[in-house]
């Protein structure tokens, strides 16, 4: 296969997971390469998702390392293949990468858990609301290309209106349904968006109010992507420059328990809706 001249985040973790399968084996990459008929080169290639991997080839370094966890293969399977064009593909080369990988991810979760405290969550702000987002961004940004960022921002929502949608949870402080960004209008034509979309059957939005308990994690925002198996889940962590993936085991533990303490000290969805509700109503 051609080496490429660059790998999506799904495609670096699928190159990840066979090399843990083989570490966790205790085979070297040439031991590895000699058992696939290849070369330690191509191994080291296909691990670091410089080349793709067929779905054949999965399946034989999976009997090669003695994996026995077929709902993990099948899951490695789903992910292999030459990159297909997903419609945030348009945006790859106009956007940073970790845009592009967030949609990618997103599309392919099968349930999206998220947290915020400052800012609504990306998938339910209005195209006012991101646009004013864009606005400040630093260094401040041309205005087609925050027109491109508020694009490709509403085509990720829809994912939460497909045909079969995944559950959406969402985690948002009082604070963040304060915030006027853009002025009154807008924040409440977002917190009205916000109580439209709360009555949708797959998304659960909870809402922390002001006198609420501590959480940890306080200052940082949290998209949590499930996976087919718990082994690919991945979490995206708010920094200022886009975030950051996790995939380690140890941390996306904590990431969970982080995010179920935060439900616990949350509102439940009714009195969440009606804070939210009551907040827009005295606007």
């Amino acid at each position: 296969m051609p080496v490429r001249s660059s790998a999506t985040a799904r495609q670096l973790r699928l190159g990840a997971e066979l090399r843990k399968l083989r570490e966790r084996a205790g085979v070297s990459s040439t031991e590895a390469g000699r058992l696939l008929g290849t070369n330690q080169a191509q191994i080291s290639n296909l691990e670091a998702a410089r080349i793709g991997v067929s779905a054949d080839r999965v399946r034989a370094l999976a009997r090669n390392y003695d994996c026995s966890d077929q709902a993990l293969i099948d899951a490695l399977v789903a992910m292999t293949g030459e990159r297909k064009r997903g419609w945030w593909e348009e945006y790859r080369e106009s956007l940073p990468v970790g845009l592009t990988d967030l949609a990618e991810l997103e599309h392919h979760a099968t349930a999206l858990r998220v947290a915020q405290v400052i800012n609504i969550p990306g998938l339910l702000q209005t195209v006012d609301y991101a646009r004013e987002i864009f606005r400040e961004a630093v260094p401040p940004l041309l205005p087609h290309d925050i027109e491109f960022r508020v694009s490709h921002r509403i085509k990720r929502q829809a994912i939460l209106y497909r045909e079969a949608p995944p559950p959406y949870t969402a985690v948002i402080h009082e604070a963040a349904l304060r915030m006027q960004f853009g002025g009154r209008s807008v924040a409440k034509s977002q917190l009205d968006h916000i109580v439209t979309m709360s009555e949708r059957d797959n998304v659960t939005i909870v809402v922390i109010p002001f006198e609420g308990k501590a959480f940890p994690s306080a200052g940082h925002g949290i998209d949590y992507f499930q996976g087919p198996v718990r082994q690919l889940d991945t979490a995206l962590i708010d920094t200022a420059d886009n975030g950051s993936l996790i995939d380690a085991a140890a941390q996306l533990d904590r990431c969970r328990l982080v995010l179920d303490r935060m439900e616990h000290v949350a509102l439940r969805p009714d009195p969440s809706r009606d804070l939210i509700h009551n907040i827009a109503k005295a606007l």
